[in-house]
């Protein structure tokens, strides 16, 4: 069903991901227009279509019901001061839908509108430890007018580990991952906020994967919701990543 709800443009491929309850937020559907996919997308020409895409260096970016799904579940948790992390950045598509959503006042949310925060101290970390990936992607943000959240560090974009986090923002209300983990890297773990989620792809390279969401309550306690199927690429190494056959 997902692949049916390519478009033409930007709009209609995030209006046909809302009739087909894909999408069911009017925020995250407004969030997801504002991140114009073909500035994150090597294939300029496939850019609204509903499927995956190789962005190179063995790295791909997820089709885009997938970053519906992931907005959609870790929505309650996003807010004008969250602090999000996202794993495997990659092209920067999804640093800038959650930057998008961050800017959405909680008021806003309950009555169904949209409406950008004045003053929003939240921010959204990209790790990649792909460093052509990281300086692409930094370019892609630029192209779709966030040189200037760049610039006031409400969008950071590093080269490291994402598998390791990044301690200098911890702790983060949201992690988001992008790549399968044979299984939940304890530090990102730690390195959620009490409350916090983090939707997460898990399962062997090229085996069954499952999204799970790991959800902190405000104790510290922690639940892992296994959710549905999917396959995603590896949450690997650089050394790896770098000779994979994607």
């Amino acid at each position: 069903m997902a692949w049916i709800s390519s478009g033409d443009t930007n709009e209609e491929l995030v209006n046909n991901m809302q009739k087909r309850g894909l999408i069911r937020s009017d925020v995250v559907a407004e969030a997801m227009k504002r991140v114009d996919r073909a500035n994150y997308v090597r294939l300029k020409g496939y850019a609204y279509d509903d499927a995956p895409q190789t962005i190179g260096h063995g790295a791909t970016i997820s089709a885009p019901h997938m970053h519906a799904h992931a907005s959609e579940y870790l929505l309650p948790w996003i807010h004008p001061d969250a602090h999000i992390l996202d794993v495997g950045s990659g092209s920067g598509y999804t640093v800038a839908v959650f930057h998008h959503l961050i800017k959405t006042t909680s008021s806003a949310r309950t009555k169904g509108t949209v409406t950008p925060s004045a003053i929003s101290p939240g921010k959204v970390v990209g790790i990649e430890h792909i460093r052509a990936l990281v300086d692409w992607s930094v370019g892609n943000l630029k192209s779709d007018g966030l040189g200037g959240a760049l610039d006031k560090g409400e969008i950071v974009m590093v080269t490291g580990d994402g598998r390791k986090g990044w301690a200098a923002g911890a702790p983060y209300d949201v992690i988001h991952v992008g790549a399968a983990a044979p299984e939940i890297p304890q530090a990102l773990i730690d390195m959620l906020k009490a409350p916090g989620r983090m939707f997460i792809p898990v399962g062997p390279d090229g085996g069954d994967q499952d999204i799970w969401t790991v959800d902190k309550d405000a104790e510290g306690n922690v639940k892992k919701t296994r959710l549905f199927g999917v396959r995603y690429v590896p949450l690997t190494d650089e050394a790896t990543q770098t000779g994979s056959r994607y």
